[in-house]
């Protein structure tokens, strides 16, 4: 009993013990890791990295956020524990990115809450935005080895929001949601006007923050502009009342009148195969608003036959397969739709072959057999030259018998000078 009771206290310390002296690696996380903002604003986000026990001496933070909704305002602000910048902190507000690598001296640093940095963001656009690692970012422990020992990243979603109304309440028939973009660039603004207000101010640009100026517009509530260019455009707005002006409200507007960049779809294996049901692939940005999805439909194109379509456009993603076709021609079409619903096509003509048949850029395809393009090409070349050499062979042969020709005539010619006709009578003979 003894003996038994020895042996399962052997083994539980084999099982457990190992796994709870294994490290569980380091993590990078942000602190605040959420919350609310407004447009226009500024906030600040800190690095923390947890160590998990481990001395650690070099850390790389690479960022990736959406230009559109947040701008980098300082990418360093406070406290840090990086002791030596191997690389000066760089980011791009045209990107997206931020980076920076450090370190710290030997033995290094154990912490469970350590600042690596902390970077203020301004807030340009509404709506819900994500602030998250890469997977190139590092945490090295301090060893010969600079062994990375991340194994956790943390991600920070904020809520971007418009600021509250300090004026009159203002409203967009044209482009009511401020979170939805818009092709439609001729917006009309819309404002409350209550008892005893006098005048109003307002004005239209891309500061997220103007206040108008004194100077009033007139007592109409509604104005209307027109071909506004693509962008994130504000429409402010406050009022006079008893000869005081108060607070300004702001009104947000994305208009995006863009259709996404010009794409080619792809096809493999090829656009001229044998197989039944190639896959198209496709891709394409935009500039604004982003890719919202992708609507696809073919056409039968093949000759001597009625032309016929898939139906109507169905919202598809990339890679898609395409149905099984039969043995023609085809045109297939897919469409880009962009989030304000602006839309960029692109084309791809495909061959279907007998089964067994096809080409692509390498060469001929017929089963199993493979013919790379160099190959007929140079049988053609060495067809060329000795249709060429044949030719320049039979070309100096008539000229030799030619020249024959021209000798004998010659000859004839110099035996008729020597024994003129009449010189030569039977008498003579």
């Amino acid at each position: 009993m003894k003996n038994s009771f020895q042996l399962l206290i052997l083994i539980i310390l084999a099982v457990f013990f190992p796994l709870v002296g294994q490290a569980a690696g380091a993590s990078l996380y942000f602190s605040p890791a959420s919350g609310s903002f407004f447009v226009g604003s500024t906030f600040n986000v800190s690095i923390f990295a947890n160590t998990n026990g481990e001395d650690i001496n070099a850390v790389e933070v690479n960022l990736k956020f959406d230009p559109a909704k947040l701008q980098i305002a300082s990418p360093t602000a406070g406290k840090s524990f990086i002791e030596i910048w191997v690389a000066q902190p760089a980011y791009s507000n045209a990107q997206g990115i931020m980076s920076f690598i450090g370190g710290i001296p030997s033995p290094g640093i154990n912490t469970s809450a350590g600042l690596i940095s902390t970077v203020t963001f301004r807030v340009v656009a509404p709506g819900e935005t994500s602030v998250v690692f890469l997977d190139s970012c590092k945490v090295l422990r301090n060893d010969p080895d600079g062994t990375d020992i991340l194994t956790s990243k943390g991600r920070g979603v904020y809520n971007l929001l418009v600021p509250p109304p300090e004026g009159p309440a203002v409203f967009s028939l044209t482009h009511s949601d401020a979170n939805k973009w818009y092709k439609n660039n001729n917006p009309t603004f819309s404002w409350e006007k209550e008892e005893g207000v006098a005048d109003f101010s307002y004005s239209f640009n891309r500061e997220s923050g103007d206040v108008p100026d004194n100077v009033a517009e007139g007592d109409y509530s509604s104005v209307s502009y027109g071909d506004v260019e693509d962008g994130i455009w504000y429409f402010h707005v406050k009022a006079e009342k008893a000869g005081v002006w108060g607070g300004t409200s702001h009104f947000v507007v994305q208009i995006d009148s863009s259709a996404p960049a010009v794409f080619e779809p792809v096809v493999d294996p090829a656009a001229k195969t044998a197989v039944k049901q190639p896959i198209v692939s496709f891709i394409t940005t935009d500039a604004l608003s982003g890719i919202d999805h992708y609507e696809f439909k073919y056409i039968d194109i093949t000759k001597d036959k009625k032309e016929k379509t898939s139906g109507f456009f169905i919202e598809v993603a990339t890679p898609h397969r395409l149905p099984t076709l039969e043995e023609g021609r085809y045109l297939v079409i897919i469409r880009a739709y962009d989030k304000a619903g602006n839309w960029q096509e692109g084309t791809v003509k495909i061959e279907i072959f007998p089964e067994g048949f096809s080409l692509n850029k390498k060469g001929i395809r017929y089963k199993c057999i493979f013919i790379y393009w160099w190959i007929p090409i140079l049988l053609l070349i060495i067809i060329i030259i000795m249709l060429i050499y044949l030719l320049s062979r039979r070309y100096r042969r008539l000229k030799t018998e030619e020249k024959k020709q021209r000798e004998v005539k010659m000859r004839l010619e110099n035996s008729n000078k020597k024994w003129p006709a009449g010189s030569i009578t039977d008498k003579d003979i």
